[in-house]
């Protein structure tokens, strides 16, 4: 059993920055891959990004790729995700989220423990 919890949601103008950080209680979190959704209002989750248990290897979704970077502090049971040059269409609620498979790391289903998510807005 694995409980996430989300930080660091808020509001930014557009070309601004933000750090989500997802914090893990439970044992084993250097077992899990740790990934970032997103969903906006009447959409669907959408993946962002994951990483591997060891830190070793990062997965992004295209729209995202350059601007947001993972990693993960296994000593400290933390996983974060660095937002820079955001947009507007970056706005949605984010959640960290944990699964112990390592295909299909971007298909929500994949995963078996969510954070409760935290919101980002970034305004124009």
């Amino acid at each position: 059993q694995v409980q996430l919890v989300e930080a660091g949601g808020g509001l930014v103008q557009a070309g601004g920055s933000l750090r989500l950080s997802c914090a893990a209680s439970g044992r084993s979190f250097r077992s899990y891959v740790m990934g970032w959704f997103r969903q906006a209002p009447g959409k669907e989750r959408d993946f962002v990004a994951c990483i591997s248990a060891n830190g070793v290897m990062t997965w992004y979704a295209e729209s995202v790729k350059g601007r947001f970077t993972i990693s993960r502090d296994n000593a400290k049971n933390t996983v974060s995700l660095q937002m820079n040059s955001l947009k507007p269409e970056d706005t949605a609620v984010y959640y960290c989220a944990a699964t112990t498979l390592a295909a299909t790391v971007q298909r929500p289903t994949t995963y078996d423990y969510w954070g409760q998510g935290t919101q980002v807005t970034v305004s124009s």
